[in-house]
């Protein structure tokens, strides 16, 4: 039995053809990973109410936010980029009953604010109403408010261990 065996110029453009069809499938996924790796993630929007009326809803550049209690604080809406030089906030103040008794109205407020500075870990954007129809926004990496001290890891908890 003889065996035929490839020519040279055979061998080459084999090899030529399956380097061009591992580049089509590589090249893409290699763009793909790039751009996850470059682009802002999405945000997490949460929120704070320190007004005596209840949020009824608010939205921040059309991101739902949903509604807050009187002193409280929202869960987490998921996710969704928040980007841009300003940030428009638009907020309904809603009103319990005894409100509702004296004779209060639903108010629509919108503010459109900068856009607070955001680094690579900041996944959270916050979002405070405070009285006086006063708003504020802040990014923070966690859940901790970037409104308010952080707790210090350093000293002892209640139980004199450290954490």
């Amino acid at each position: 039995m003889k065996l035929i065996r490839p020519s040279l110029l055979q061998s080459t453009w084999r090899r030529r053809g399956l380097i061009l069809s591992l580049l089509i499938v590589l090249l893409p996924l290699l763009g793909l990973y790039l751009y996850g790796q470059l682009r802002t993630p999405g945000a997490m929007l949460t929120s704070e109410n320190y007004m005596d009326r209840p949020i009824g809803s608010f939205w921040v550049n059309d991101f739902w936010g949903g509604n807050l209690a009187v002193m409280g604080a929202g869960g987490i809406m998921c996710c969704r980029r928040v980007d841009g030089p300003t940030a428009k906030v638009v907020w309904i103040l809603s009103m319990s009953k005894t409100q509702e008794d004296q004779g209060r109205q639903i108010e629509r407020h919108e503010i459109e604010l900068p856009m607070p500075p955001r680094s690579r870990n900041d996944r959270y954007l916050h979002v405070r109403f405070d009285p006086g129809n006063q708003v504020r926004l802040g990014w923070s990496p966690d859940l901790f408010s970037p409104f308010s001290p952080r707790p210090d890891r350093s000293q002892p908890n209640e139980q004199g261990s450290q954490p």
